[in-house]
């Protein structure tokens, strides 16, 4: 291995390095546009292989992707915020064809007004489109993520496309101390690529055909079986990486739960100061922990049954809103998982950091001395009301 100070687009543009797609077709958009100006540095200088396509928009990026991807080829893009919401017909066209396309999503605020800075709403908008999502806490775990997303995507018994989110400037421009693979170690991992369908190939396939009442609906049965299949295969391939790396990586991670009467749930970049901030109010004798959810899709309700079903109460962080009127995303879905539980604990959602807003470590220790069971439903953490 070999350890460098990076930022997470930079592990990222290396991790896509050790992959080298065939294919990486993309268009700017702060704060991901380094991730591919850096993969184009090592277009050209000769350190992959990669047909690298500059388009006018992300919507023509993914498109792009899926064209190579159906011709039998390992294909990725990057994006951010509007860019994926522009990418929006082209994320279900990519999950109904059953392209594993892997696609590093710097997560970033959706406009109007405008803002470049980190929240989920982007992601968040795009979590039913069929895509496996996971997401990083660091710079370390969004290079993991993204060789890993290979794997899964691929197998045989989920072939479906991978978003890898990661917090915008947060972890896209914060530098760190990150492990890289030895490139033949990464080779060995992600194995030659295997495709189900390809139309420049001998055998005459249809691609994108007309499909009415008579066959849609079996289509889109069997893209949840891929979903339905993705939690074992994400669990089976985090092992074999933790057999390269040391590693581990699950659907969910646990921090010091076991005797917590209180839990926190949180995404992203938020889950590393969360850590911290449990230490502290443990220091205070409060029994906190801490949930870390990797993957959202699909959703790890069992696992977050099997580890919340015995505290009191649950508080969920949600960076972005979901305009149901019942806070954010990761709640909603946190609450109905809990729902079949007897005796369940009680859920509240806590919306922070929209638009880049800090959370600090005296907002999240004050958070978990007021995590009780009487509490609002669903609270602003930070908003001038």
């Amino acid at each position: 291995m070999t350890i460098k100070a990076l930022s997470g687009n930079e592990a990222v543009a290396q991790a896509m390095r050790q992959i080298d797609p065939v294919v990486v077709a993309a268009y700017p958009i702060t704060p991901q546009t380094e991730i591919v100006q850096l993969f184009s540095g090592f277009v050209s200088d000769g350190l992959v292989r990669t047909e690298f396509v500059p388009v006018e928009s992300e919507h023509s990026a993914l498109s792009a992707v899926v064209g190579a991807a159906v011709a039998g080829v390992r294909a990725m893009t990057a994006t951010s915020s509007n860019g994926l919401a522009l990418m929006y017909e082209v994320l279900h066209i990519a999950a109904g064809l059953r392209l594993p396309i892997v696609m590093p999503v710097v997560t970033r605020a959706l406009s109007a007004p405008i803002n470049i800075h980190c929240d989920h709403s982007d992601v968040m908008g795009a979590r039913d489109s069929g895509w496996i999502i996971l997401f990083s806490e660091n710079a370390q775990e969004a290079y993991d993520n993204v060789l890993q997303a290979v794997r899964i995507g691929e197998h045989a018994d989920v072939r479906l496309p991978v978003m890898v989110a990661l917090d915008g400037f947060v972890l896209s421009h914060g530098v760190e101390r990150v492990s890289l693979l030895e490139d033949a170690a990464v080779e060995a991992f992600i194995g030659e690529y295997q495709p189900t369908v390809d139309v420049l190939g001998d055998e005459p396939v249809t691609v994108g055909a007309l499909a009415l009442q008579d066959s849609f609906f079996e289509f889109r049965r069997q893209m949840a079986e891929g979903l339905y299949h993705a939690p074992r295969v994400i669990e089976e391939v985090g092992r074999e990486f933790e057999g390269i790396s040391g590693r581990p990586y699950g659907l969910v991670e646990a921090y010091r739960t076991e005797d917590a009467r209180a839990v926190l749930v949180a995404l992203g970049s938020t889950a590393g100061s969360a850590k911290e901030a449990v230490d502290l109010a443990r220091e205070e004798g409060l029994r906190v922990g801490l949930v870390k959810v990797r993957a959202i899709r699909p959703f790890p309700a069992a696992a977050l049954r099997e580890l919340l079903g015995g505290c009191e109460v649950v508080g969920v962080l949600d960076r972005s809103l979901d305009y149901s009127g019942q806070g954010g995303a990761l709640y909603t879905e946190v609450k109905a998982a809990l729902h079949p539980l007897e005796g369940r604990p009680r859920a509240r959602g806590f919306v922070y950091g929209l638009g880049g807003r800090e959370i600090g470590m005296e907002d999240l220790v004050g958070l978990m001395r007021e995590l009780v069971p009487s509490g609002a439903d669903v609270t602003y953490l930070g908003v001038r009301e």
